[in-house]
């Protein structure tokens, strides 16, 4: 079934063969036609199966069949996503696939100067891609006028639970008109976001492309038992092998681990970059653009981090640490093996973490052979710890602490509210100003 079949405007299939896409993926082969038809939806699939395409390209053709001038200076479509990264990523695509179209689209999220994004929202647009974080803090000094949404789209709308987003996201949504299309789009989907679908959706249709929780079938999980005072050693060992390890993402549970991973790899001439929360958008991107054009070969990222790295040609994916939340495990491997082609994820297992294998197996119902490692040498002594190693982290475990975790934005209040010397504004009404806090 090519994209033709589907019911797209001509302008966007133009766009789409410009990227050298030709027969849709089963989630968009799902999704489109009822996203066509206005119906809510929920649509989960494994990662890296095209869900952006699915919920991006049907939206397209309908803002662009029923453009008006009275859509001038507002927000037709508001995509609301958990990271930077991720909100980036989608606005790449939005803009590639609209290039025929004259549609419009503007990013809002945190890390970055606030002018530009104040002024996008002045000027209004077709799609706004946004954080909730930061959304919610233009919103609530009166910038953006969102009472022209027709669509809103949650994309990764697990994740953005497990970083605390709900209280923003309740606010933002409750400032959109009730009569809109409401798309709910996740590689995972908790009893949590079941329930939230109740209170946002109307009769949403649930599209659900292989199984629940279930890596992608294109990913060759091995998951090798490890000391952990060896770990560094048996990465170093397997970056050693260039032909095959050609572009390496790997998963550290702490920045600070991020960090050192980081250093000891460019200690063994291993060219690498971090990215993290502690990192600021420019360094974060310059370093993700750096591994998209093969300057750098490893990429060392967080979870907070990880959502939005959708690079072609990921060769492997290295779980130097265990994820904290087991569902994102799913996430981690998905970067690698995408869009058909094939990918490896490794997993270093230590003592500690066999409880959670057993629990990450129920999950994705699949049990996970650990071996050893071919040719490692397990009873070498450990490297000597050095003074950066000794740096005192947080466990993310311990609760949120940033506002990029927390959904809180910076400066301002719970309930949806700024404080800007003493003057208060409700998200989605840039006409009112309250003195002395909310009532």
């Amino acid at each position: 079934m090519p994209f033709a079949s589907l019911g797209l405007d001509a302008s966007i299939l133009k766009a789409v063969a410009d990227q050298g896409y030709t027969d849709p993926t089963p989630i968009q082969k799902a999704t489109i036609p009822v996203i066509l038809e206005g119906t809510d939806v929920i649509g989960i699939a494994q990662t890296g199966t095209g869900k952006t395409a699915a919920f991006t390209l049907p939206i397209l053709t309908r803002l662009v069949r029923t453009r008006t001038n009275a859509h001038k200076a507002k927000v037709r479509c508001l995509i609301l996503a958990p990271t930077r990264e991720l909100v980036v990523q989608i606005a790449e695509n939005v803009a590639a696939y609209s290039r025929y179209s004259g549609a419009t689209v503007a990013t809002c999220y945190g890390g970055v100067s606030e002018r530009p994004q104040i002024a996008a929202l002045r000027k209004g647009c077709d799609f706004l891609i946004a954080t909730p974080g930061r959304l919610l803090d233009l919103g609530s000094q009166g910038h953006g006028d969102f009472s022209g949404v027709e669509c809103l789209v949650l994309d990764e709308a697990d994740r953005m639970l497990d970083m605390g987003f709900l209280p923003a996201i309740n606010t933002i949504v409750r400032a959109l008109p009730k009569e809109r299309q409401t798309l709910m789009f996740s590689a995972t989907l908790s009893r949590e976001i079941e329930t939230l679908t109740k209170q946002f959706q109307k009769s949403p249709k649930l599209i659900e492309v292989g199984r629940r929780s279930n890596p992608a079938e294109t990913v060759t999980q091995l998951l090798y038992e490890c000391p952990s005072s060896l770990k560094q050693v048996m990465l170093n060992q397997l970056l050693k092998d260039e032909e095959n390890f050609k572009m390496v993402l790997v998963f550290a549970r702490t920045k600070h681990g991020a960090d050192r991973v980081c250093r000891k790899l460019e200690a063994e001439k291993i060219h690498c970059a971090a990215i993290h929360a502690n990192r600021s958008q420019a360094q974060r991107q310059r370093a993700l653009q750096a591994f998209k054009n093969g300057e750098i070969r490893v990429l060392v990222a967080t979870d907070i981090a990880s959502r939005g790295i959708d690079v072609d040609g990921i060769t492997h994916v290295v779980n130097f640490d265990f994820p904290d939340q087991l569902e994102d495990y799913v996430h981690r491997i998905g970067r690698t093996g995408r869009a058909q082609a094939k990918g490896t994820a490794i997993t270093f297992i230590t003592r500690e973490n066999q409880g959670d294998l057993r629990r990450l197996e129920k999950i994705i119902g699949k049990h996970l052979h650990c071996g050893k490692l071919k040719d490692f040498d397990y009873s070498q002594q450990a490297p000597a710890r050095q003074p950066d190693d000794f740096v005192r982290e947080r466990d993310p475990r311990a609760g949120a602490h940033n506002s990029e975790r927390s959904g809180r934005p910076q400066g301002g209040r719970h309930g949806g509210f700024r404080a800007a010397q003493g003057k208060y504004r409700p998200f989605g009404r840039p006409g009112t100003r309250r003195t002395g806090g909310p009532k």
